[in-house]
C-alpha cells in the first residue's frame, strides 16, 4: 500500500501526464518520475505509467475523433493497425530487459526524445528540400514508432510529431488527431503486455489513471484552441528538465 501524498502524487502525475498526450505527448515526463519517486523499480514504474495513461489517451482520441484521416498518403485505419502490432512487439521487449539495464537506458531514450522535438522542424525543412519520401518510408517510421511507444512511450507522441512534419508536411495542430490515436492505440497493445507479465502496480496506477482521464479530457478541450508555439515551448522544458534529472539519478 502506498500512503496518502503517494496516492495525491501519482494523482496529479496522471492528470499533468493526460493533458500533456493531449496537447503534444511527452506524458511519460511527468508520470515516470513520480512511480520513480514513490519507489517503484523503473521496469515496473514504466510499465504502471504506460497503462494509467490509456484512459486519458483515449478520451483525447474520442475527442478528436472527428478530425482523424489519411496521413502521408495512408488511411489511418492502416496506420492504427501497424501500430498496434508493433506497441506489442515493442512491450515484449521491455519485459525482456533487466530493471538494472533499463535504469541506464531510460536517460538516453529521454535525450532522444528532447533532441527529435528540438531540431525536428530543421531537419524536416532540410531534408525535404533534397529527398522524396515515399509511403514505403512511412510505413517504417510508423513501425520504429509503434516500437518505441511499446517499449518506452516517453516522448513518443513528441517524436511522432516530428516524423510527421518530416514526412507528411503538416503542422501540429493538424497532426493532433492521427498522432494522439497513435499514442493510445501503443499504450493498449502495451498495456496488454504489462498486465499479462504482472507488471503493473496497481495501487500507484488507479490514482494515476483518474488523473491522466481526467488531464487527457481537459487537454484536448484546451488544444482546440491552445497557440502551438507555446505548447512546443512547454513540452521542451518538461523533456528537457525531466531528461537532466534522470541523468544525474543514473550517472550523478
Amino acid at each position: 500500500m502506498i500512503d496518502a501524498a503517494a496516492l495525491a502524487l501519482a494523482a496529479g502525475a496522471g492528470m499533468l501526464g493526460g493533458a500533456m498526450n493531449a496537447l503534444a505527448g511527452g506524458g511519460t515526463f511527468a508520470t515516470l518520475p513520480a512511480l520513480i519517486a514513490i519507489g517503484l523499480p523503473a521496469n515496473m514504474a514504466n510499465a504502471t505509467s504506460n497503462v494509467a495513461l490509456v484512459p486519458g489517451s483515449a478520451a483525447s482520441s474520442w475527442t478528436y475523433r472527428d478530425e482523424l484521416g489519411p496521413l502521408g498518403g495512408i488511411d489511418w485505419r492502416v496506420l492504427s493497425a501497424i501500430t498496434f502490432f508493433t506497441g506489442f512487439v515493442g512491450s515484449l521487449l521491455l519485459v525482456l530487459t533487466p530493471s538494472d539495464a533499463f535504469d541506464l537506458i531510460i536517460p538516453w531514450l529521454l535525450l532522444f526524445a528532447f533532441l527529435v522535438m528540438l531540431f525536428g522542424r530543421r531537419v524536416g525543412a532540410w531534408l525535404h528540400a533534397r529527398v522524396t519520401i515515399g509511403v514505403r518510408t512511412f510505413i517504417v517510421a510508423q513501425c520504429l514508432l509503434g516500437i518505441y511507444g511499446g517499449y518506452f512511450g516517453g516522448g513518443v507522441g513528441l517524436i511522432a510529431t516530428a516524423i510527421y512534419g518530416l514526412l507528411a508536411g503538416v503542422g501540429a495542430r493538424e497532426m493532433f488527431a492521427l498522432r494522439t490515436l497513435m499514442l493510445m492505440l501503443a499504450n493498449v497493445a502495451a498495456a496488454l503486455v504489462f498486465i499479462g507479465f504482472g507488471l503493473v502496480d496497481w495501487a500507484a496506477c488507479l490514482p494515476m489513471m483518474a488523473g491522466g482521464l481526467a488531464g487527457g479530457w481537459l487537454g484536448a478541450q484546451v488544444g482546440r484552441r491552445l497557440n502551438g508555439t507555446v505548447v512546443r515551448w512547454w513540452t521542451l522544458a518538461v523533456t528537457g528538465g525531466t531528461t537532466i534529472v534522470f541523468f544525474l539519478r543514473a550517472f550523478g
